[in-house]
């Protein structure tokens, strides 16, 4: 078996060393390898540990959930509800911008890429991080969700005062692996097209990120992409 050590950001290599040590992320890699030599997988392999890369483990303020990667061309980059520039906007993100404009007043982005917001402190966190091509879900129950489970619950135990984002009823079976003693959770229905109207659009995610964050002292996030 090759070395597992996955091109991560320091601070979160550290925090995770014994996942990528386990039995489970051992076999997750082979299967990823084998994947790898009869599909296309999304998203690059450079991008699979975006999230993290962007976003060191002190620097984050936000825990947005996602479930899968987009399984389209050129979609995925590492990071839930994002897009690559000059990619159609998907159906959920159309969705997340729209309550964005009602809530702040902020007009809707012409691109999909939310880096800016990672770059400030919001982690972007997909529960699986690959998928195959055009297959949604292909990925689920390989090892990515205990990995994953395992991120939720090092941030939950490391920080304090962070907001966890969950969005419909995937994202918030997680709620169980966060202390809500020590963080804020603000959970509504799914931004997509089935779902949104029955309590995402008019559940203002993003003042009330900001107002938790400002209320313990900390700066909140600019949600504003354009420009």
């Amino acid at each position: 078996m090759t070395k597992i050590s996955p091109e991560i950001e320091e601070s979160w290599k550290q925090a995770l060393e014994g996942e990528f040590k386990s039995e489970y992320f051992k076999n997750l890699k082979s299967f990823l390898l084998e994947e790898k030599a009869k599909h296309l997988i999304y998203p690059p392999g450079n991008k699979i540990f975006a999230a993290f890369n962007l976003l060191p483990i002190e620097k984050v303020k936000v825990v947005i959930i996602g479930q899968d990667p987009y399984h389209g061309p050129n979609q995925a980059h590492g990071l839930c509800f994002s897009v690559q520039d000059g990619v159609r906007i998907p159906p959920s993100l159309q969705n997340i911008y729209k309550e964005l404009n009602s809530d702040l007043g902020i007009a809707p982005s012409p691109s999909g890429n939310l880096e800016k917001w990672a770059k400030q402190g919001t982690f972007l966190l997909n529960a699986t991080l690959t998928v195959r091509a055009n297959e949604a879900g292909s990925h689920q129950k390989r090892g990515w969700e205990t990995f994953t489970d395992k991120v939720i619950q090092t941030l939950s135990e490391k920080k304090e005062n962070l907001v966890f984002i969950l969005w419909g009823s995937y994202a918030q079976a997680k709620e169980k692996l966060i202390n809500t003693q020590k963080h804020h959770i603000i959970k509504s229905a799914h931004p997509s097209p089935l779902s949104a109207y029955n309590g995402f659009l008019g559940s203002k995610p993003f003042s009330k990120t900001n107002a938790f964050l400002e209320s313990k002292g900390l700066k909140g996030i600019d949600w504003n992409l354009n420009g």
